[in-house]
């Protein structure tokens, strides 16, 4: 245990190296008052659609919580984070105030009866529309209420509490609710062993190679696993809107429960032993059957062994059935994937992928309703001539949709299209839902039934333009009824009225986010439904233009240019400048070279990216693109640093070619891969002055069985790791590093180790640099002591090391 895992209680311990003294900073500080606004500044409601389309729920959200709420107790259990006194999945951001908004009318209902000070974690609607479930966290644990949609008034169901350790712990089955509850005679959580029991040992007896991520929070005694099983263990029962619960068979550890269409069968998922010590609980034994209403098994669809192993790659996955559901648009047909070889995307193949279908009672065998010649991906029902099916393979990025027919076997799917999944300019946008009469997910069609409707972000040159698409389902030919104009950013949510209107949300540069009712037919024909205001209107005026520039070796690349309100170029000349990115790996370099974003988005300044920054007087580079381009059988990451070389130094010559960056006060930084970054342009490159690492790895070797995009093992590519590891170069980083991270980071491959030993190695190398760790945080950080104190140390040290630093030359002068 290092000294910087040892903070005082309740307070930050942040080391640091000025002038080869060691100093410390006490307890949380708060940055300077127009950054500190931007953490208060308020939030807007979240927004669910009914089924029926006609009204909205929003739920309004508070400030950040308290430090002292986000370190309450918590178990981490098989990569589970849980809140052993409400049973429920830990979480620390709940709504307090509900609002129905009528779309017909725009008018506005304040939702009434809920208790004070309320902790809305979860809402659902009814397939009716009728009413609303809500799971609300009360003293003693998770409590069901009840929103009657006509009086808006809500009220609580029965006095007993939700398991929600995995999932919501409710669902809608008709006008009832099928929950899951924490058993009534349930006795005491296990105690822990007050001496050990014996030593814990794990063995491995050979196999072939396997892929084994580092995971976090995994099982590591038996105690541990007695304590999994009794935070997991739940009953099934029926909830009527009157409150009263009808039990279903008896307690178990139930991962998921999906009732059929027609509410004659549970489809339960339970969990099964023997656990691991290697892997988190989603690759643990399962039994998935199906159940009656009474908890009797009726069909074992499949018996899940552990998954300790698995074929290497990132088109790997396990063999059986998996993705196993309910056919959406049926009574009560199960469906499921199946992989055809082996599960291994290492062996040769023509089919590897096979879609099932098995209708109850399950007497009959399983009708196979597609083959596929890469991974299953996705299916969206619609009726018994058609539904959608993706496949997908991840080494080549291909991506192809197909029309089948689950009503008529025999007859061949349909083509409908096929594109890299890198291409964002060629997609053709996703299918619109509707819930249809059960409450379950269908594909919308138009009156007639002969199309779809297409929702895309409308990726182009000139940016995102989300559009609106009908698809003649006859002809797969697509007809364009709406795209999003200039100046505006809109989005459409959901198409009514056979296509003739649509919900958008709508935003200008100066202008946030509002719903509105569009007339698809009209070139206006809006009508505005909410009217939320600038959440920051003291940065009105901030600047923003989309950059296009290219790198060394002709890849285009894009970025978002922010700049201070009332700045000019020729007035007030160069800017210190922060750069945040994030990489990303291409198969392409067309599809690197494809602009994101769009100029005309809200000026949405908030406190946990770069912009920031600039209420205090800095320049913003916001995402330049960094992509790593590995084309045909070579691997992106072979050239992973001459590329990002020439992508950060395409992004400073544009900066300062443009006059709004001075290059001798350029900062970069960037939050978990971007981390990883940061350091990498800091241990190879002299273009920044400083830079900001949050959350992020920097010795590959630690996560030896692949990282993001990577799924090589280091013993497969050596060279690859050691290379791509700033951690190997620490002693070429001249310039200040800030590491920030949290203590309790869930995230694989980043554990807070990660930025210990870094900061270990450039202490002890003589470099300049601080480590943050922050109590209690996970890979984002949540508690609002946290990010005032993560802004104070940002903005701190930028001034120290980038807003007041001297020339290159004239320091190296100074030196000499």
């Amino acid at each position: 245990m290092t000294l910087s895992r040892k903070p005082l209680a309740g307070s930050i311990l942040a080391v640091f190296l000025v002038s080869g003294t060691a100093a410390a900073a006490d307890g949380y500080q708060t940055p300077p008052p127009e950054l500190a606004a931007l953490v208060n500044a308020p939030r807007t409601p979240l927004q669910s659609l009914n089924p029926q389309r006609d009204t909205i729920l929003q739920t309004s959200r508070p400030g950040l919580p308290g430090i002292a709420d986000v370190s309450q107790p918590e178990l981490r259990l098989a990569g589970l984070r849980i809140n052993p006194g409400m049973r429920a999945a830990s979480r620390f951001d709940f709504g307090n105030g509900l609002t129905l908004v009528d779309i017909a009318s725009g008018k506005s209902r304040a939702v009434a009866g809920l208790p004070a000070h309320p902790r809305i974690a979860d809402s659902q609607w009814a397939p009716d529309g009728k009413h609303a479930a809500l799971a609300l966290w009360g003293a003693k644990g998770v409590e069901l209420w009840l929103l009657d949609a006509s009086s808006a008034q809500v009220r609580r169901l029965g006095a007993f509490h939700l398991n929600a350790v995995s999932g919501r712990g409710f669902a809608w089955m008709g006008n009832q609710l099928l929950v899951k509850l924490v058993p009534t005679r349930q006795g005491p959580a296990p105690l822990k062993p007050s001496a050990p029991t014996g030593p814990n040992v794990q063995q491995s007896i050979g196999g072939k190679l396997s892929q084994t991520r580092t995971y976090p929070d995994l099982l590591k005694t038996p105690y541990d696993a007695d304590l999994l099983d009794y935070q997991l263990d739940s009953q099934l029962a029926l909830v009527g809107v009157d409150g009263k619960a009808r039990p279903i068979g008896r307690p178990d550890r139930y991962l998921a429960v999906q009732p059929s269409p027609n509410r004659q069968y549970l489809l339960s998922a339970r969990l099964q032993r023997p656990y691991s010590t290697l892997v988190p609980i989603n690759r643990f034994p399962q039994k998935i059957e199906v159940l009656d209403l009474q908890g009797r098994s009726l069909h074992l669809v499949a018996q899940r062994p552990l998954l300790e192993r698995m074929p290497s790659g990132n088109d790997a996955v396990e063999t059986g059935p998996r993705e196993v559901s309910w056919r959406a648009d049926a009574p009560a047909t199960l469906f499921w994937a199946e992989a055809r070889d082996g599960g291994d995307p290492e062996a040769a193949a023509q089919v590897r992928d096979a879609l099932y279908l098995q209708t109850a009672p399950f007497k009959q065998p399983p009708f196979k309703l597609q083959e596929l010649a890469s991974r299953f991906a996705d299916i969206q029902w619609g009726r018994g001539d058609l539904a959608l099916v993706s496949e997908y393979w991840w080494k080549t990025r291909d991506l192809k949709t197909w029309r089948v027919r689950p009503a008529e076997p025999g007859k061949p799917a349909e083509l409908l299209n096929r594109r890299s999944s890198e291409d964002r300019y060629a997609d053709p946008g996703s299918p619109a839902l509707i819930s249809n009469a059960d409450g379950q997910p269908v594909l919308q069609t138009s009156a007639d039934g002969g199309s779809l409707y297409l929702l895309g972000d409308g990726a182009s040159p000139d940016g995102d333009r989300p559009f609106i698409d009908r698809l003649d389902l006859a002809g797969n030919k697509t007809t364009r009824l709406w795209r999003s104009q200039a100046p505006w950013y809109e989005q459409p949510l959901a198409v009514l009225d056979d296509g003739k209107r649509a919900l958008l949300s709508r935003e200008q540069v100066e202008t946030p986010s509002n719903l509105y009712l569009k007339r698809l037919d009209q070139a206006d024909g809006l009508r505005q439904l909410t009217f939320f205001p600038h959440p920051t209107p003291q940065l009105k005026g901030v600047q923003k233009r989309q950059l296009r520039y290219k790198r060394a070796d002709g890849v285009d690349l894009s970025a978002t240019l922010y700049l201070p309100p009332g700045y000019d170029a020729k007035r007030d000349g160069p800017l210190p400048m922060l750069m945040w990115a994030y990489p990303a790996e291409f198969k392409s370099a067309d599809a690197a070279g494809q602009v994101t974003d769009s100029p005309y988005r809200f000026n949405r300044i908030g406190y946990w990216g770069p912009e920031a920054l600039l209420a205090r007087g800095y320049a913003v580079l916001d995402d330049p693109s960094m992509p790593i381009i590995g084309v045909g059988k070579q691997e992106p990451n072979d050239s992973y640093l001459p590329q990002l070389k020439m992508d950060a130094q395409a992004a400073v010559d544009e900066v300062v070619r443009l006059g709004v960056a001075d290059r001798d006060r350029i900062a970069i930084g960037g939050h978990s891969y971007g981390s990883f970054m940061t350091a990498n342009l800091l241990a190879h490159t002299r273009l920044f002055r400083a830079g900001i690492a949050r959350s992020g790895a920097f010795n590959r070797t630690l996560t030896p069985f692949g990282f993001q995009s990577e799924e090589r093992s280091f013993w497969q590519a050596k060279d690859v790791y050691q290379t791509m590891s700033p951690f190997n170069y620490a002693e070429q980083i001249k310039d200040a590093l800030l590491l920030i991270h949290g203590e309790a980071d869930n995230n694989p491959g980043t554990f807070p180790l990660q930025s210990e030993r870094m900061y270990q190695a450039l202490q002890g190398l003589g470099g300049t640099v601080r480590l943050v760790m922050l109590p209690a945080e996970s890979h984002g950080y949540r508690a609002r002591e946290s990010i005032l104190h993560m802004l104070w140390e940002e903005d701190r040290w930028l001034d120290q090391y980038v807003k007041h630093a001297q020339p290159r030359a004239q320091e190296a002068a100074a030196q000499r």
